[in-house]
């Protein structure tokens, strides 16, 4: 039997249509074991392509006792709990990491992601906003945006009130995976799909985006876009911001090395190395004419910004007399222009 990029039992919500909004995945499996395969290729038959599969109770019951009688018995007790389920229930097999067709797929790929199970840019995701509908995040759950002013309505002759938290393709991850070791301020803005580090705190101003996150213990008071991922040790100031590859990136994957600063308001459009600091209220963009100084503090030349992307030891500053931006190194300029060419 061929070997699957990844599995899940699902539980989620539909509307009156019979499509897919949302789903929760208890317990996802990436690379799962033969073993594991061979359960679900025995009660659903052999698939020779993605597929997300509604499943029966009758299923379910086949399901639970085929796990356990391979061994697998916490995805067989997932199996028998979700038999008696008022909601829909979905097994999605994937043989391999393309893009999501549809959106049980869509998000078994998010929660491996916040599950820890797969890092970003690892898991493709291609086609993933085509596939996920835009919702209604509600106190009742997922609502299909045609149908909420009945569902308003209804609340109201009940009184009740709806609370609309959100409309959104993306739920928040807390919803759906609490990654151990963490501390989120405000749970609304970290999105399913993102990737948070064991050790990480997130400041009630900070936002992590889907396939991102942090690789590690670090402070977030700012926003970490799509695509981007924070080395261990870092530190992002209220109000910075990282470029990612949604909101003009381009094809640059943007990233943090490990005990990196970003200071209050500032920014980067670039990677960084380890150890590199930008100061608050400055915004380093690839275009960014930056004027390098030595360890002596002179000036050794003027390059963009993109010429020192991934270099490590640097502190962006912008001269408070001339306003030019200034990037610091602790290496000579014999050293420093060496490094600076060495890839041209």
């Amino acid at each position: 039997m061929s070997s699957f990029y990844a599995l899940g039992l699902g539980v989620g919500t539909q509307n009156s249509d019979q499509e897919w909004l949302e789903v929760f995945f208890p317990h996802p499996l990436l690379n799962p074991s033969e073993q594991t395969v061979a359960c679900f290729v025995r009660v659903l038959g052999e698939q020779n392509d993605n597929c997300a599969i509604s499943m029966t109770g009758e299923q379910l019951a086949s399901l639970s006792q085929t796990l356990e009688e391979s061994g697998e018995t916490e995805l067989a007790l997932i199996a028998r709990n979700l038999q008696d389920s008022l909601r829909p229930i979905v097994a999605v097999l994937l043989k391999d990491n393309t893009g999501p067709k549809t959106v049980p797929e869509g998000y078994l790929k998010l929660h491996l992601l916040s599950h820890r199970l797969a890092k970003p840019h690892t898991v493709t995701l291609d086609g993933l906003f085509g596939v996920l509908p835009n919702v209604a995040w509600t106190n009742e759950g997922a609502i299909d945006l045609k149908e909420l002013p009945s569902r308003q309505l209804q609340a109201r002759l009940q009184g009740k009130t709806l609370s609309v938290n959100c409309v959104d393709k993306f739920p928040k991850m807390t919803d759906y995976v609490v990654p151990k070791g963490v501390r989120i301020a405000h749970t609304a803005r970290v999105r399913l799909g993102a990737y948070i580090g064991e050790g990480t705190t997130i400041m009630h101003e900070g936002f992590v985006n889907f396939n991102a996150g942090t690789e590690g213990k670090s402070m977030i008071e700012g926003r970490i876009s799509a695509g981007v991922m924070i080395g261990e040790g870092s530190d992002l100031g209220g109000g910075c911001s990282t470029m990612g590859t949604l909101s003009g990136g381009g094809n640059i994957v943007i990233s943090v090395g490990r005990e990196c600063l970003l200071g209050a308001n500032a920014g980067i459009g670039i990677p960084l190395g380890d150890r590199c600091t930008v100061e608050s209220g400055l915004y380093v963009t690839a275009g960014t004419k930056v004027s390098l100084l030595d360890d002596k503090n002179q000036a050794v030349e003027q390059v963009k910004a993109r010429e020192l992307a991934g270099k490590s030891d640097l502190l962006f500053r912008r001269n408070s007399l001339t306003g030019a931006v200034e990037c610091k190194t602790n290496r000579s300029a014999i050293a420093l222009n060496d490094e600076l060419h060495a890839n041209n």
